[in-house]
């Protein structure tokens, strides 16, 4: 099936881990494909398995470097036609903000969460592996998160259901005019 470039955007979900962007991650996906529009999720964990067969790292550079990736794979992705759609903490705003420039049509979408239900959550046991050994930084515990500054949707996802934060992203899609 083409793609039609018009169509071609690209959604970045972040927030704490934990905090449900990948739920929310799937509800937009669902929903866009129940309008008719196929989109791709990068999602980091799920990158960093396929992209190396060393242990991912979380320092600095090692996150820069893995960011930088992910907007160069992203972007292209774009380009050739493809929604995208970004489920990953991306702990800096830099990270967003070069994936921003780099795409153009672009929403950021702030998934706010209180640290302790993220905690509580914690699907992937990243906290209780935190808690356990000091070198795994964590954003929000041994390493930095930024919050967007302005982003484009925050969805508390402490309140809000994620098939009604899904429906508040395709209108603000469809009210830039990308959908």
């Amino acid at each position: 099936m083409a793609h039609n470039d018009a169509q071609a955007f690209a959604v970045w979900i972040t927030g704490l881990p934990s905090s449900g962007k990948s739920t929310l991650a799937r509800a937009l996906k669902a929903q866009l494909g129940a309008q008719g529009h196929k989109v791709a999720i990068l999602e980091s964990d799920a990158l960093r398995n396929i992209l190396s067969d060393q242990p991912p790292r979380y320092d600095d550079a090692g996150r820069d470097a893995f960011y930088r990736l992910m907007a160069h794979i992203g972007g292209l992705l774009v380009e050739n036609g493809v929604p995208v759609i970004f489920d990953a903490t991306a702990n800096r705003r830099a990270y967003r903000d070069r994936a921003r420039r780099r795409i153009g049509r672009f929403l950021e979408v702030y998934v706010e969460c209180p640290l302790d239900i993220c905690m509580a959550r914690d699907p992937k046991g990243i906290y209780r592996i935190a808690r356990e050994d000091p070198e795994n930084r964590v954003p929000g515990l041994q390493a930095p998160y930024e919050p967007p500054e302005e982003p484009d949707i925050v969805v508390r996802a402490d309140q809000e259901p994620p098939e009604g934060a899904a429906a508040r992203v395709i209108a603000k899609l469809v009210d830039r005019g990308y959908l």
